[in-house]
């Protein structure tokens, strides 16, 4: 069972504008660089709706990674340096690996990338532009597809062995710094969601085409946030999950502006790591 209907409707919420995908007739793509002359850079045109969306920190240790998509979790950090690659890769995709391992119970953890965001107001989100903007639209990291290709993408070696257990696409976000006001994350209760909500949308990279979600409107959805994240928490978030035993496999999420966010609130800053995450079976 999902949450409460009375508890969630005690809860304290913000009304927010979010992004769904607007009707379309072909599968909706997206260059991850400059496109071809001629060439849109997306077909997927929002449509934006106005939704409440609920303070989660009252119901945080009822949510559930199996049953809602995403988590609150306590992760301190000795990273000192998040624009430090380096840094990351050596000091915090260790911790992550580590926390992960035992947070989840896995037998196994691969990080295969991450992405640090520092909003500039106006700026567009671009690859290798500069710094990575929030991501104003809603959606998931993956799809029943990608999320088996990054198995065979990242470890091609032992693809066919690791698809055989179950396998994760887990994201870990967190704010850079705290507390964090601007451009919050939110992410919708998994239980709500239809699969036919979810519309596979192609992502094309120079030398390989990704696949992501987008998402349709239904008025079932529930969003929750968490207001004013500290530096030491952070959100899992589940991008993919090859289980199909009736738990949620799907997490759509999304920065939105909140209306209650101080006009001197700084800029959102933020990392987040995306990793498989394997059990055998």
């Amino acid at each position: 069972m999902g949450l409460q209907e009375t508890k969630i409707e005690s809860l304290p919420f913000v009304t927010a504008e979010l992004n769904y995908l607007a009707p379309t007739s072909a599968k909706p793509r997206t260059y991850a660089f400059d496109p071809p002359p001629g060439e849109p850079k997306s077909t997927s045109l929002p449509e934006p709706h106005q939704v409440p969306i609920f303070d989660a920190r009252l119901i945080a240790e009822n949510l559930s990674l199996d049953r809602e998509g995403f988590a609150l979790v306590r992760h301190p950090t000795r990273v000192k340096d998040f624009y430090n690659d380096e840094e990351i890769r050596t000091v915090y995709y260790p911790a992550v690996e580590a926390f992960l391992r035992a947070t989840l119970k896995a037998d196994r953890v691969v990080i295969f990338d991450h992405t640090v965001r520092k909003r500039v107001a106006g700026a567009a989100d671009i690859r290798g532009g500069g710094p990575r903007q929030p991501a104003t639209r809603v959606h998931v990291d993956q799809t029943v597809t990608s999320g088996a290709n990054r198995v065979r993408e990242h470890l091609p070696d032992e693809a066919d062995e690791l698809l055989n257990g179950r396998v994760q696409v887990i994201n870990l976000w967190r704010p850079i710094r705290g507390p964090l006001r601007d451009s919050p994350l939110a992410m919708a209760d998994g239980t709500t969601v239809a699969p036919e909500d979810l519309v596979a949308s192609d992502l094309i990279y120079p030398n390989r085409r990704g696949e992501t979600y987008s998402v349709k409107y239904n008025p079932n959805h529930r969003w929750f946030y968490f207001p004013e994240m500290t530096a030491d928490e952070a959100l899992l978030l589940k991008c993919y999950d090859s289980a199909t035993d009736g738990r949620t496999r799907f997490g759509p999420h999304t920065a939105f502006v909140d209306p209650t966010t101080p006009a001197d609130a700084p800029l959102r800053e933020s990392i987040e790591v995306r990793t498989l995450v394997f059990h055998k079976q």
